[in-house]
């Protein structure tokens, strides 16, 4: 046989024997399978096996259970500290799966052991984070303390001074090594912490206390750190509606909308950038962006105090007016506890705070009110189009009170007078008043004598020397 040949069935050997050692399951050496009288905090240990991407360890009080740690990875580690040990007198069940490159977990075979009685209470623990004394601690840390061999339980005391245990007095933490509290820490304070461990046999003596400090703030406020504040001295509440929503109208990083009361208490009623409000009052808009340092959030705020009041969509009661050689002068007014503002022709054009426009172009034109407060809009025509639908058709001149006046008919929204004169003729053309469309109107007659009943024809002209022209009957 030539080298060549040699060479590659070594090389095949070689590679099946890795192969098969791949696959090999390990044996526990400590504990050794079957020990009983285990120490709870005693190291899991297994023969390592070659070829192999890592393990995953599994522990339970059930055969191929995982009550105390299920399918733990670790790593290539062919050992695995238990974090909070093992419970006291229970036989404890050991699965140990294989990562294989390209291939399936392998699950080897239960190993079994039985740990030992505890009889006595535990020994104290130590803080190893923060540790003993540490400074610059952030303020978001949380507690983490050694296993106590043979804990079952944790009793833990925080406070800002010794022996005052005003944040935490004696609470539970269960079989965990860690405490988180609810609240961030504040900044460049010393803290002082008491953990007792403890089991079925008693709580550890002798615990002494620790401390630490949170770190100091070195940083502060610039004025471009300051988010802007823009919202208006008075939102209003709508009366037809329940309840209001408003926008924060700047950016920032957090919001909150406070209510204050008669009495001065105040109430945070949201921490978003809007505000749904159903009741008037005084109200209060922070805004604050924030910078971090030691995990302190420290808040860059701006505040402003608004108030929510009623407001009522407006009601335009009348338009008058007054023509003059420069053009109309408009006043609007209005009904509605509102405060309004006015426009000509179109809620896209400039609002004003008075409701008087001087020089006005005659012609058919539109005003519109709007509430300040966002409460509605109203609008009206004025200068309408003239038509001979503004005259009554007949009119019944007997004295009974009723119809006796033939006259222009002013609109009900508007006490306009377009009309600067109006002439009336009978059917054949001639002549036979002339009347002021301010007055009371034609009474029928003509030179002292009553007109019969017939029909009869008009001519008003208007301001802008535009002519209607129409008929109408009188009845008798």
């Amino acid at each position: 046989m030539g080298v060549k040949p040699t060479f590659l069935l070594l090389a095949l050997w070689f590679f099946c024997q890795m192969h098969v050692n791949a696959q090999q399951c390990p044996t526990l050496i400590s504990p050794l399978d079957g020990d009983i009288d285990v120490p709870v905090d005693n190291l899991i240990q297994w023969t390592a096996v070659d070829g192999i991407i890592g393990y995953l360890v599994s522990l339970g009080t059930t055969p191929g259970g995982g009550e105390i740690i299920n399918r733990r990875s670790s790593g290539l580690n062919n050992f695995y500290q238990p974090e909070v040990g093992l419970p006291s007198n229970t036989v404890i069940y050991v699965t140990i799966s294989l990562f294989l490159p390209d291939a399936p977990i392998r699950v080897c075979p239960l190993r079994v052991f039985t740990t030992e009685r505890v009889t006595d209470p535990p020994q104290c623990t130590r803080l190893f984070n923060p540790q003993n004394n540490e400074t610059e601690v952030r303020v978001n840390t949380n507690l983490q303390w050694e296993y106590a061999p043979g804990a079952t339980d944790y009793r833990i005391s925080v406070g800002t001074s010794p022996g005052n245990y005003d944040m935490v007095n004696n609470e539970l933490t269960g079989n965990r090594l860690v405490y988180g509290f609810r609240d961030d820490l504040e900044l460049d304070q010393e803290y002082y912490v008491l953990i007792v461990p403890l089991n079925e046999n008693g709580a550890a003596t002798g615990c002494i206390e620790e401390s630490f400090t949170t770190g100091t703030p070195t940083v502060s406020c610039q004025d471009s750190d300051f988010p802007t504040i823009s919202i208006p001295d008075k939102i209003a509440l709508c009366e037809n509606e329940d309840f209001g929503l408003i926008t924060a109208p700047d950016r920032a990083r957090g919001y909150r909308w406070i209510f204050i009361d008669s009495d001065g208490s105040e109430t945070i009623v949201s921490e978003t950038s809007q505000l749904r409000y159903e009741q008037v009052g005084d109200y209060r808009l922070e805004l604050y962006n924030t910078l971090n340092q030691f995990g302190a959030t420290i808040e860059c705020p701006v505040s402003k105090n608004f108030e929510v009041v009623y407001s009522q969509p407006p009601i335009i009661s009348n338009v008058l007016i007054t023509r003059q050689n420069s053009g109309l002068t408009l006043d609007i007014r209005t009904e509605g506890a509102g405060n309004f503002e006015y426009s000509l022709d179109g809620t896209d054009s400039t609002f004003q705070n008075s409701p008087v426009f001087m020089n006005v172009e005659p012609g058919e034109r539109t005003v519109y009110v709007r509430d300040i407060n966002g409460c509605g809009i109203a609008e009206r025509s004025i200068e309408k189009e003239l038509s001979p639908q503004d005259f009554p058709a007949f009119f019944t001149p007997n004295g009974d009170g009723t119809n006796d006046f033939w006259q222009y008919r002013q609109s009900e929204n508007s006490d306009e007078i377009p009309y600067e004169v109006i002439h009336i003729f009978d059917r054949f053309g001639n002549f036979l008043a002339q009347i002021d469309p301010k007055s009371t109107g034609w009474n029928g007659t003509f030179n002292g004598r009553q007109m019969p009943a017939s029909d009869y024809w008009f001519r008003a002209i208007s301001f802008t020397n535009k002519e209607i022209r129409g008929h109408f009957t009188l009845k008798r």
